[in-house]
C-alpha cells in the first residue's frame, strides 16, 4: 500500500462540485441511462493502462531462468527458495518458472480461485522505446500511423449496438478521455460520482428538480429520456463515494487508483448502464532507483496490486460478468543499467482478471533471456500480440467480433486466453 499524504477527502475535492456539475456539450443529445436493473450486454470491461513502461519482469518474474539474475545483480528479486533473503523479500511462486513479485502478494487470491491470466512476453510490433509513440499506436490500436485517428475501445463501441443510451456506457477515470476511448459514441470522463450529484443551495436544487420534473412530465420521447435521466441522477446522489464501504474484506489502497477503482465498483453496482471503464496508473519509467524490495517501482506494484485484489473482492457477486484488463506500453531492458533502474524495452506482459478467464496459468511462448534469445539492444522479445489479447476479450465476453474495424490491417489470432 502506497503511504502517502493523499487522502479520500482530497481526491473527492477535486470533483467539481457547480451548482449543476452534470453538463452535456449543446451538440450532444441527452440521452436515456439503461433501463433500471438491467446490465449491459456482456461483461463490463475494466482497462487498467500502466503508463511508462512497466518493468515486467519484476512483476511477473521468471525466477527459474539463470539469465534473469545474471543480468539483474541488484535489482533481481530472489527466488522463492533463496534463504540468503528475507522471506517476506523473496518471489511468490506461481508455476516452479514464474513468480510474483512480493508486493503484488494480494493477487495470489485472484490466481488460486484462477480468475487471474498472466500473458507474458506480450506487446505491439512498434521498435520504436518512445513512450509518445508507442501509447499514441496501441490506444489506436494500429500498427502505423497510417490507421484510423480514433481508438480500439472507441471503434468498439461504435460497431457493436448494444442497445444502451447512457451516457455512462463508457467512463474513462481521470480529467480527459483516454485516447484508446476516442471515437462517434461520446464518452464521459469522470474524476468522481460527485461530478453528478446537484450541489448548491437545497431551495435552488428543488426549484431546479421541480421545474425538470414538469419539463419531462409529457408522454413524448424526450419526456422519456429525460426522466430516465433525472431517476439515474438521483440514484448517482445517493452513492457516497466518501462513506463507500467495499463488499470485500480487502481495502483500496488511498491512492488515486484505488479511489478510482472503488469509482468504478460503485458503478458496476448502480447498475447505471456501464459497459466499458478505463484507468490510469502512472510513474512506471523507472530509469533510476528502480527499488528491489523497497522504493519507487515496489510501491507501484504494491498499489497495483493491493487496488486490483480489492477490486475482485467487491466485486465478486458480479465476477462472472466482469474483465479487467492490465497493459502498458512496452517494457524494459533485460539488464539493469548503471543507475540501479531499467531502461527502454519491448516485450511486455498483460494481465486479465474476471471469473470468465482462463486464470491460474501464465500464458504466451516465453522466448527466453539468454543473449541470442533477446530481441534488438537486449530486450525481451514480442511472441503474443497484444491485439490478440483484446480481441479475444472483445469476442468471448463483450460479444463484438468486428475486428477488421477494431483492428485494421491486422488478423486476430484466438489463443485460449478467457472462456467463451
Amino acid at each position: 500500500m502506497i503511504r502517502n499524504n493523499f487522502t479520500r477527502r482530497d481526491f473527492l475535492k477535486s470533483a467539481a462540485v457547480a451548482p449543476f456539475a452534470v453538463a452535456w456539450p449543446a451538440w450532444m443529445p441527452r440521452l436515456a441511462f439503461a433501463p433500471a436493473q438491467s446490465d449491459p450486454r456482456g461483461d463490463v470491461m475494466v482497462v487498467v493502462f500502466l503508463r511508462g513502461a512497466a518493468d515486467v519482469l519484476n512483476m511477473v518474474i521468471p525466477h527459474g531462468e539463470e539469465a534473469y539474475y545474471q543480468s539483474r545483480p541488484t535489482l533481481g528479486v530472489a527466488r522463492p527458495d533463496d534463504t540468503r533473503a528475507n522471506a517476506q523479500n523473496r518471489v511468490i511462486d506461481l508455476d516452479g518458472f514464474f513468480g510474483l513479485h512480493p508486493a503484488m502478494g494480494p493477487l495470489m487470491d485472484a490466481w488460486s480461485s484462477q480468475n487471474l491470466a498472466i500473458v507474458h512476453a506480450c506487446g505491439a510490433p512498434d521498435e520504436s522505446r518512445s513512450h509518445f509513440k508507442a501509447m499514441e499506436l496501441m490506444e489506436r490500436g494500429v500498427s502505423d500511423e497510417q490507421g484510423p485517428a480514433s481508438g480500439w475501445i472507441g471503434r468498439h463501441l461504435s460497431t457493436y449496438n448494444t442497445g444502451n443510451p447512457s451516457p455512462l456506457r463508457a467512463v474513462g477515470l481521470g480529467e480527459m478521455v483516454p485516447r484508446s476511448m476516442y471515437g462517434s459514441v461520446p464518452v464521459t470522463a469522470l474524476r468522481s460520482i460527485i461530478d453528478f450529484h446537484l450541489g448548491g443551495d437545497d431551495q435552488a436544487v428543488a426549484q431546479m428538480t421541480a421545474g425538470l420534473q414538469a419539463l419531462y412530465s409529457g408522454p413524448d420521447d424526450l419526456s422519456v429520456v429525460g426522466q430516465e435521466t433525472l431517476d439515474i441522477l438521483d440514484t448517482l446522489a445517493m452513492l457516497d463515494p466518501e462513506g463507500y464501504t467495499s463488499a470485500g474484506e480487502m481495502a483500496y489502497p488511498q491512492s488515486e487508483f484505488g479511489y478510482g477503482l472503488q469509482q468504478i465498483a460503485q458503478l458496476v453496482k448502480a447498475q447505471v448502464g456501464l459497459e466499458v471503464a478505463t484507468i490510469d496508473v502512472g510513474g512506471w519509467d523507472t530509469h533510476f532507483a528502480q527499488g528491489t524490495a523497497e522504493g519507487l517501482m515496489p510501491n507501484l506494484m504494491g498499489d497495483l496490486g493491493q487496488g486490483l485484489a480489492a477490486f475482485h473482492a467487491d466485486l465478486h457477486e458480479h465476477h462472472k460478468n466482469l474483465t479487467v484488463v492490465v497493459m502498458s506500453e512496452f517494457g524494459r531492458r533485460v539488464a539493469e543499467n548503471a543507475s540501479l533502474g531499467t531502461d527502454h524495452g519491448h516485450g511486455s506482459m498483460m494481465m486479465l482478471m474476471g471469473g470468465n478467464v482462463q486464470g491460474g496459468v501464465v500464458h504466451g511462448q516465453w522466448p527466453g533471456l539468454e543473449r541470442g534469445q533477446l530481441f534488438g539492444p537486449g530486450d525481451l522479445a514480442v511472441t503474443t500480440d497484444y491485439r490478440d489479447v483484446l480481441a479475444e476479450v472483445l469476442s468471448k465476453r463483450l460479444n463484438n467480433q468486428a475486428f477488421g474495424e477494431i483492428f485494421p490491417d491486422y488478423q486476430t489470432t484466438m489463443r485460449g486466453f478467457v472462456k467463451g
